[in-house]
């Protein structure tokens, strides 16, 4: 059976809205491929191609693609199978407000360093020191439930979560807010470290394999999107403040476990304090975005 491919030229959106058209409608369960352009259009090319400004339009998301049977209240999964890179290089720069270090005097804004691939040792080169490629899905959610919001903000729809779990071997969820669901993604990075510290990874191009599925009107449900590793669970959220952030991903996690183990919910979140784990992946977005890890053997629900 033929896999269908949706590329960035068939349809990409800047904004996750909830009236957003499809590009392409996928049965429950099909499998298909997302190609997607680097988050910066290809503009930057080389060392001395300069970002002077964040664009306003940026993280072009490929789709997005309607999934069948998809309905409010239905959380959508996607199985994340393979994210391969489809260009010869990634670039990862700085630009004037963006960034952890954005109004540090010593930190150049802009700046651009271009990081070549190579397919032999399966790497990108960044001036002279071979960094794996370990490719992440940098934007990745679906049709919001009332706002408009950039490719470039996360949110409880997914978005721009830069979540190195985006990742092949991940299954990934979403709570459905509008009928379809309306899966978009791009914005991948070659290499990126939690955190993203100046703002990008190795941006890049990609080809991602996935097969998109629907569960039906689950118990517990999720507001936020939920990953599924090869070893845990991890609840993620965002928010203005890392504060906010990691309690929202905490009481997630909470609402989970209390559901699983017939726990209250301060039975919950006691013991999801010994079984637990706050991981960071961005800092950078106009919101940060946390992760709360609950190794596997703990949490069998909740789909």
């Amino acid at each position: 059976m033929s896999r269908e491919t949706v590329s960035y030229t068939d349809g990409h959106i800047y904004e996750f809205s909830p009236d957003l058209d499809p590009v392409y409608t996928a049965a429950d369960g099909e499998s298909l491929t997302f190609e997607t352009i680097d988050s910066l259009n290809k503009e930057i090319q080389e060392d001395d191609d300069l970002l002077e400004s964040i664009p306003e339009e940026v993280n072009a998301a490929t789709g997005p693609v309607a999934v069948e049977g998809a309905e409010p209240g239905d959380v959508l999964a996607v199985e994340i199978e393979s994210v391969e890179v489809n260009e010869d290089r990634g670039r990862v720069v700085t630009a004037p407000g963006f960034g952890l270090l954005q109004e540090h005097d010593d930190i150049e804004h802009p700046f651009t360093r271009i990081t070549p691939v190579d397919d032999d040792a399966d790497t990108v080169e960044f001036d002279g020191i071979d960094v794996p490629i370990r490719p992440v899905i940098g934007t990745i959610g679906v049709a919001t439930e009332s706002e408009t919001i950039s490719t470039l903000s996360p949110h409880d729809h997914g978005g721009n979560l830069d979540t190195t779990d985006m990742t092949a071997g991940t299954t990934a969820y979403f709570p459905v807010f509008q009928e379809g669901g309306l899966l978009a993604m791009g914005d991948s990075k070659a290499a990126m470290a939690d955190g993203e510290m100046c703002g990008t990874g190795a941006e890049i191009g990609t080809d991602v394999d996935v097969t998109v599925s629907v569960v039906k009107q689950p118990e517990p449900s999720i507001d936020r999107p939920l990953v599924r590793t090869p070893d845990a669970w991890k609840t993620v959220a965002s928010a203005d403040t890392m504060e906010e952030a990691v309690e929202l991903a905490n009481r997630d996690l909470i609402r989970l476990l209390a559901a699983d183990h017939d726990m209250s919910p301060t039975e919950a979140y006691t013991f999801s304090s010994l079984v637990g784990g706050l991981e960071i992946s961005q800092v950078v977005d106009p919101l940060v975005t946390v992760r709360n890890a609950c190794p596997a053997e703990y949490l069998s629900v909740p789909f």
